[in-house]
């Protein structure tokens, strides 16, 4: 069976995590502002596929929150790396969204 997501919370949590790898990026990797190195434009690929195919859909929770990881080993680290960094600056630079997922993370406790 293949899953395709489009529904609005699954197209939320692609804006967050877009966001955050634009984010840490630029920030980490030196590139220009809406721009992505190809490490990070993979990276990026993989997650929304991994988005798109996830088996909860519109009941997803947060990556950090759900039950079953989808990613491999290395793409798991990355992501990681990319939520560690990204995520407390994205109050800054995206304050509504750092609080959805926020809020998100807190309810599925």
């Amino acid at each position: 069976m293949v899953v395709n997501n489009t529904g609005s919370k699954i197209q939320q949590e692609k804006s967050t995590v877009n966001a955050m790898i634009l984010l840490y990026c630029h920030q980490k990797h030196h590139t220009s502002r809406h721009q992505l190195c190809n490490e990070c434009n993979e990276l990026l690929q993989y997650a929304m596929q991994r988005l798109t195919m996830c088996r909860f859909g519109e009941a997803k929770t947060t990556c950090e929150r759900c039950p079953k990881h989808c990613y491999h080993k290395n793409d798991k680290q990355k992501i990681k790396q990319v939520m560690r960094y990204a995520g407390p600056r994205m109050i800054i630079s995206h304050p509504i969204m750092a609080f959805r997922h926020f809020y998100k993370n807190l309810v599925n406790k």
